[in-house]
């Protein structure tokens, strides 16, 4: 801070009082002064410039306190806003970045702050979720270990209670690998086109057994055979069985129909059910991660809590969003636009 320079300003107030003197002295020398003439008037000029010199350091010396205390201020957290933030008149270009230095550290603590939040909050849930078959895989095979194993009667049923839970935990443990990945942005996308029709086709015979468990009916409507749409194939099937599987989980009648809506440069995929539908309070949260609907009938059907949050993620990669239309008591419409 001390080698710093006088700024711009401060010499551009000392400029005409310096070239006042230069001229004062080549006029004193233009009219022949005598010796004793001009030595009184080189001592007079000489006692002005270090008049002049000494008012300026004092200058320069306030301009830096000011500086240095307004570092210190921000160094140590004593600053509220940056409108406590004043170097004078002279100062006004370097108080400018000061300012926006100090605004632009706050924008990052306060994300910083955010981010460690939002850390905490998915280790948390991650533990919880983690925990929870774990307990219920243990639970099963102790109660084995202490007899069970020989009573044919539960035997069977606790060994395949306690490798679903394997499944739940495997299907957690895939569905953390896959947000980690798209949040960090290490997962590689692959965009071509496809074909919508065949497409839509596979999934919905691939997904139609969980339907007919349920007795629910699952539609693929009319469509354009001969549609191409451009994405990623392997990421949208992931969004398309999310989306199906969710809808199935949440309709106990009814029938649930995927399709597309043709527009002028795009086509919209939807999934429409006749579920229970989700409230206007929990729309704004459902992409969260975790976040559930209903909590009880997600984890006892494998649910992780995930899975919205990778369609959210993997839509936006396509440039698009997930578009939601819900009435409770009616059913719900997830749908999302791909370019043709």
């Amino acid at each position: 801070m001390n080698n710093l320079k006088p700024d711009s300003t401060s010499l551009r107030n000392a400029l005409p009082i310096i070239a006042g003197s230069l001229v004062f002295i080549i006029i004193h020398f233009c009219l022949g002064l005598n010796s004793t003439q001009l030595i009184v008037s080189l001592s007079f000029l000489f006692i002005y410039g270090l008049l002049l010199f000494i008012g300026l350091h004092y200058y320069r010396k306030r301009e830096m306190e000011r500086i240095i205390t307004a570092i210190n201020k921000i160094r140590t957290n004593s600053i509220k806003s940056a409108g406590e933030i004043n170097l004078g008149m002279g100062l006004r270009k370097l108080e400018k970045e000061i300012k926006s230095m100090y605004q632009k550290m706050q924008q990052d603590i306060s994300h910083l702050k955010k981010l460690e939040q939002v850390r905490t909050e998915f280790l948390g849930n991650v533990s919880h979720e983690l925990r929870t078959p774990i307990f219920a895989i243990q639970g099963f095979i102790e109660t084995l270990l202490d007899g069970a194993i020989d009573d044919k009667k539960v035997n069977r049923s606790f060994l395949q209670k306690a490798n679903q839970h394997t499944l739940n935990l495997n299907s957690l443990l895939n569905d953390l690998i896959d947000i980690s990945m798209i949040e960090s942005g290490q997962m590689i996308m692959s965009f071509r086109y496809f074909n919508a029709y065949e497409f839509l086709e596979a999934i919905v015979h691939e997904l139609q057994p969980y339907a007919e468990m349920k007795n629910l009916s699952l539609n693929l409507s009319e469509l354009d055979k001969k549609l191409l749409l451009f994405g990623d194939k392997q990421r949208l099937k992931q969004v398309m069985t999310n989306l199906i599987m969710n809808a199935i989980k949440y309709t106990e009648t009814g029938n649930i129909d995927v399709g597309i809506i043709e527009e002028v440069k795009t086509a919209r995929i939807f999934v429409l059910d006749t579920g229970i539908g989700i409230s206007d309070a929990d729309k704004g949260r459902i992409f969260e991660r975790f976040y559930r609907v209903d909590k009880d009938r997600s984890r006892s059907m494998g649910g992780t809590g995930l899975g919205l949050a990778i369609v959210k993620h993997i839509v936006e990669a396509h440039g698009s969003e997930v578009k939601l239309e819900s009435r409770v008591g009616y059913g719900s419409q997830f749908s999302f636009s791909l370019k043709k």
